[in-house]
């Protein structure tokens, strides 16, 4: 917890050097935690990567809980603020916090409905209030940079140039593109089978480029990447396994600046939106882009008319005698 005479923020470095020096989890909480997690995928069927991420909460409040008795399950409402407090004070964002209390609300939940608690602590604490930050989408002359950016004559360049074009063509989240197996693409129908947040299924179509530089990498990259072996993933790297989310992005910021590009503007997320922006801005339904990016809620998707309508007001601005 940060002491009173030391009010600055921590870096992420700082951040990352104090988590280490707080105590190791309990064996108590670590069976707790996983007891937890175990139920919470059974009932939602969340995503493996929200998993982690409720792990990983739940782990750093029990760990700076450690010593003060009663466990992971026994934090009252004050515990709670005081670490929420704590954490804003290290410099941890009002968006963080908010998944945090997000995995404290569920587990707490879960720790009522099955008679560990009479009270849920985290009945009473509100929610950070979040800045609404509109997703950041490239120009499509930056796209088309971006995607020419790998070397196609290279197998892994090859496949590097299959990846940007699907991911644009199919505004897929890095997980599905990373996860696909190579049995999700249907090219004779020209359509892609994703299991997205929650193991909800959709299908999307492939654009001709998308799909002509999946066809490269099928006849020609997969096979030397593969060798002999019969391997499930549809996208490999050099030693036969699928590329991890980390692998992406460190090939997405380095063909930016290839491209020329300000790695700093570019993440793989970030294919996603302009992959939304694009189609909103050449006329796409808002109903339709829902279903291409798996959106639960169409509120969600109505994120992509206000970078619109900004990009609108940004022009309008530019080019208009009095704008």
């Amino acid at each position: 917890m940060t002491s009173p005479s030391d009010t600055r923020a921590r870096t992420p470095a700082e951040r990352r050097q104090h988590a280490m020096a707080l105590p190791p989890l309990g064996d108590a909480d670590a069976i707790e935690i996983e007891r937890f997690l175990e139920a919470l995928w059974a009932e939602s069927g969340l995503a493996r990567q929200t998993l982690d991420s409720y792990r990983r909460d739940l782990e750093g409040l029990a760990r700076w809980r450690e010593g003060r008795g009663g466990g992971l399950a026994g934090a009252d409402r004050a515990m709670l603020f005081d670490y929420l407090a704590a954490r804003s004070g290290d410099g941890y964002s009002p968006r963080s916090n908010a998944r945090l209390l997000s995995a404290l609300r569920a587990y707490y939940a879960w720790c009522v409905r099955r008679g560990a608690r009479v009270d849920d602590p985290t009945a009473l604490l509100q929610p950070p209030k979040l800045p609404r930050s509109l997703p950041k989408a490239l120009a499509e002359s930056e796209i088309e940079a971006l995607l020419a950016a790998p070397d196609v004559e290279q197998p892994l360049g090859l496949r590097d140039r299959a990846m940007l074009e699907l991911m644009y063509a199919a505004g897929l989240r890095v997980s599905e593109l990373v996860d696909l197996p190579s049995t999700a693409v249907n090219l004779r129908q020209g359509v892609l089978r994703v299991m997205g947040k929650g193991s909800k299924e959709r299908l999307v179509p492939l654009g001709e480029e998308a799909q002509h530089w999946l066809e490269r990498y099928l006849a020609h990259a997969r096979p030397q990447l593969a060798g002999k072996r019969a391997l499930a993933p549809l996208f490999l790297n050099a030693s036969g396994e699928a590329p991890t989310r980390q692998q992406f992005w460190t090939l997405v910021k380095r063909y930016a600046a290839a491209a020329g590009i300000d790695p700093r503007r570019v993440s793989p997320h970030g294919l996603r939106h302009s992959f939304a922006t694009h189609l909103l801005n050449h006329g796409a339904d808002l109903r339709a882009l829902q279903m291409l990016l798996g959106h639960a809620s169409l509120s969600t998707t109505q994120i992509y008319t206000l970078v619109a309508r900004e990009q609108l007001k940004r022009l309008h601005a530019q080019h208009h005698p009095r704008g």
